[in-house]
Formats: C-alpha cells, sequence, structure tokens
C-alpha cells in the first residue's frame, strides 16, 4: 500500500510502501515514553521511504549512543519519524502522522528500548 504522512503544519511531509498497517509499535525508552507515540511495527527502507521538508524545517534529535535519529519539524515540533539504532538505514514512522490511521484503534506491542540503551 501507498502511505502519506506529515507533521501538524505541513512543513515535514513524507511518503513509502508498505504492508498494510494493522499494529503499532511502543517504546519505553526515556524518548518515546515522554513523546508517547505509536510507531508503525515495520521497518521501512530508506529507498521506500520518501521525505520532504521544507528549507531548514527538518530537525535531528539524538541522546545516549547517538545511533538512533529521531527527526522533527522545527516549526510545529512534532516527531514524525525516525532512523532505527539497530538497524541503520531503516525507518519508522510516527503512525499519528500517516493519513487514514487512527494510532488509537490499533493494537500495539511494546519494545523494549529502555533495557537496550
Amino acid at each position: 500500500m501507498h502511505y502519506q504522512g506529515s507533521c501538524h503544519c505541513g512543513a515535514v511531509k513524507f511518503s513509502f510502501e508498505a504492508e498494510p498497517i494493522e499494529r503499532g509499535l511502543r517504546c519505553n525508552c526515556s524518548l518515546c515514553a515522554r513523546k508517547g507515540a505509536m510507531m508503525s511495527a515495520q521497518v521501512i527502507s530508506s529507498e521506500l521511504l520518501k521525505i520532504s521538508a521544507q528549507e531548514d524545517a527538518l530537525g535531528l534529535y539524538q541522546f545516549g549512543a547517538r545511533t538512533a535519529k529521531h527527526y522533527f519539524c522545527k516549526q510545529c515540533g512534532i516527531y514524525t519519524f525516525h532512523e532505527t539504532a539497530r538497524a541503520p538505514g531503516h525507518y519508522r514512522v510516527n503512525l499519528g502522522c500517516v493519513e487514514g490511521i487512527d494510532p488509537f484503534a490499533l493494537e500495539a506491542d511494546l519494545f523494549d528500548g529502555r533495557h537496550l540503551l
């Protein structure tokens, strides 16, 4: 399926091809626990994730070992996607940013990021 998403203000947009999204993923690391986002359960390769951002709109936050790359919109502050620490070059997206997906209606698996960092 083809999916499209964006931050709240639309300055950061993305699209990707993936199997139908039927589940989400939550992480309990210190960052994810605070932002509370539901992420895509499947990882998306950099070849399949197309990112379009207005100039200087895409921000990057890293912490700990600085291997995961958490991206957000510098204008509205919304976390849009991140490059995973365990699979560089692969991403998970914030399902709350994906058109047609209700993250509150999805079952979620738990990723134990708290004990990996």
